[in-house]
């Protein structure tokens, strides 16, 4: 499988959309090496703006552009988007339902060595709580250009949640079609339902094929979008396997577990065993070590699937 990180996929489709759409601005908070977005700055630098190390006063330049017509791409760390700027995300983009795309790198543990300041574990729950925010998480390089050109035509806030690491390419179906709010199933199957998110979704097919040679057959689906989730899709996968295990780089806490949760909760109560961040700040570290010492792996996956098995 071919690798990229998903801000590395960004700033590829920002620059190609960008040079497609006038109205597309980007600000980015001193970090545009990081983010990416340098690709954008290359070929469109007129509609580049560096907002410096505010990124607050980043985000309301952002909110006061889109009144004007513009499409403005709001970039820096998650940790700085979701945490720092979060009172401007929420009172000057989300509350007047501005037309902002607020796209953040470096999130959750993959940040690696950085440590528990940058590792944002907390965004997706801070965003999908916020009126009018929609919220993304892609999985792969694919995905991510999908992303970035279906919220350019979207009239509304947005959250795109990227990685600093690079991880393989998942959706390698040609016929792959991206949609805000609509889940992708990837393997079919009848024990269980592994629903994942971002670049635990690699790890989730991993999981499919060491439980397929144990003669356990689950269901492997991609929830790209936290916000709007597809509610649809979980209570089908709730009826059809009567368990579900979630994934994500996350904390359990308030993103794609509690999510599905919700969901299942009002729709089609099942047991849901949710694989992430066990409400705990990460450390300094190689990303794949901290994956691994964090209980991100596909082996937990599988471990969690066979745990629930056995309770059904």
């Amino acid at each position: 499988m071919a690798k990229m990180a998903t801000r590395e996929a960004y700033g590829k489709a920002l620059a190609k959309i960008g040079q497609e759409n006038k109205n597309i601005v980007v600000l980015d908070a001193d970090l545009s090496k990081s983010t990416k977005t340098a690709d954008f700055k290359k070929v469109c630098p007129d509609r580049f703006i560096n907002a410096g190390i505010a990124e607050g006063n980043m985000m309301s330049i952002a909110a006061g552009m889109s009144t004007c017509g513009k499409i403005p791409f709001a970039s820096t760390f998650a940790m700085f988007a979701a945490g720092r700027a979060f009172e401007q995300i929420r009172n000057s983009i989300c509350y007047p339902k501005l037309n902002v795309k607020v796209c953040a790198t470096h999130a959750g543990l993959t940040v690696g060595e950085d440590g528990a300041s940058h590792q944002a574990i907390e965004d997706l729950a801070l965003m999908r709580s916020i009126p009018n925010m929609t919220v993304i998480c892609p999985a792969d390089d694919v995905e991510t250009e999908a992303t970035i050109k279906a919220i350019a035509e979207y009239n509304g806030p947005c959250y795109v949640r990227l990685g600093r690491s690079a991880v393989s390419t998942v959706n390698t179906d040609p016929n792959y079609k991206f949609e805000i709010g609509k889940a992708v199933t990837l393997r079919e199957g009848k024990d269980a339902t592994i629903i994942a998110t971002g670049i635990m979704v690699e790890a989730a097919l991993e999981a499919y094929n060491t439980l397929a040679e144990e003669g356990i057959k689950v269901e492997v689906i991609n929830i790209h979008t936290i916000k709007p989730i597809d509610s649809e899709a979980i209570e089908n996968a709730a009826r059809k396997t009567g368990l579900i295990i979630t994934a994500e780089e996350h904390n359990i806490i308030g993103g794609l577990g509690s999510a599905v949760c919700e969901v299942v909760a009002e729709r089609r109560p099942v047991p849901v065993i949710r694989v992430g961040v066990k409400d705990t700040f990460g450390e300094s570290g190689k990303p794949a070590e901290l994956l691994k010492a964090y209980g991100l792996t596909a082996e937990e996956i599988v471990k969690a699937v066979k745990k629930g098995i056995s309770l059904k």
